[in-house]
C-alpha cells in the first residue's frame, strides 16, 4: 500500500514539474528570438519522504488534544499515533467497522464504531472509511439519538496505524449541532 502511495506521489511530483516547466517554456520567446540556452539543469532532489511530510504547527489546546482535520490524520496516521486528537466532523452511523481484528483489538462486546464522513464531498455522502473510530458502548447509548448529519466534536486518542488506517478510541463526544432540529427526541 505505501508502494502504491510513494507511486502516486511520484506521479504527482513529475506531474507538477512538468506543469511549471511547460509554463516557463511557454512564457520564453521563440528559438528564433533568443539564443539556444545550452546550460545543464540543475538535479532535483525528489526525496519523497521529505515531500510527503506537511509543515504544520498542530494547535494543542488545553487539555493536551491536538486540533487536527480528519483525513489530515487518515493523510498520515503513523504521524498522530499515541497522541490525543480532536476535530470536528459530520456523524454518519454507528457501525461495526474494525471491531474484533487482532491487531487493533477493540472487543464488539464492549465497544461500537461509527463513522464521519469525508469533508472533501460535498455531493454525495460517503464515510471516511479509513479512520476506525471506538466508543464504549455504555457511552454510546448517551448518543443513541445522533443523526446522520449531525456536526460533533471527537476528542480521541490515535491509538493504532494498523492496515495504514488511523484507529481512534474516543475519550469524549459532543454535539455541537443537529441536523434536524425540529425532530423531537
Amino acid at each position: 500500500m505505501k508502494n502504491m502511495k510513494n507511486k502516486i506521489l511520484t506521479s504527482l511530483i513529475a506531474a507538477l514539474l512538468l506543469a511549471g516547466g511547460l509554463v516557463a517554456f511557454a512564457n520564453k520567446p521563440f528559438l528564433s528570438e533568443t539564443k539556444l540556452n545550452t546550460t545543464v539543469p540543475k538535479a532535483v532532489d525528489l526525496n519523497l519522504a521529505a515531500a510527503a511530510k506537511t509543515e504544520t504547527n498542530p494547535v494543542v489546546n488545553e487539555n493536551g488534544y491536538i486540533e487536527v482535520k480528519p483525513l489530515d490524520v487518515v493523510a498520515n496516521p503513523s504521524q498522530y499515533v499515541g497522541k490525543q486528537v480532536k476535530f470536528k466532523a459530520v456523524f454518519d452511523k454507528f457501525s461495526t467497522l474494525g471491531l474484533d481484528y487482532k491487531p487493533a483489538f477493540r472487543d464488539s462486546q464492549k465497544y461500537i464504531s461509527y463513522l464521519i464522513k469525508r469533508d472533501d464531498v460535498t455531493d454525495h455522502t460517503i464515510p471516511l472509511s479509513e479512520m476506525k473510530i471506538f466508543i464504549t458502548r455504555t457511552y454510546a447509548e448517551k448518543f443513541i439519538d445522533l443523526d446522520s448529519g449531525d456536526v460533533i466534536e471527537i476528542y480521541g486518542k490515535v491509538f493504532s496505524d494498523a492496515l495504514t488506517d488511523a484507529w481512534v478510541d474516543t475519550d469524549k463526544l459532543v454535539i455541537v449541532s443537529k441536523k434536524n432540529k425540529d425532530k423531537k427526541a
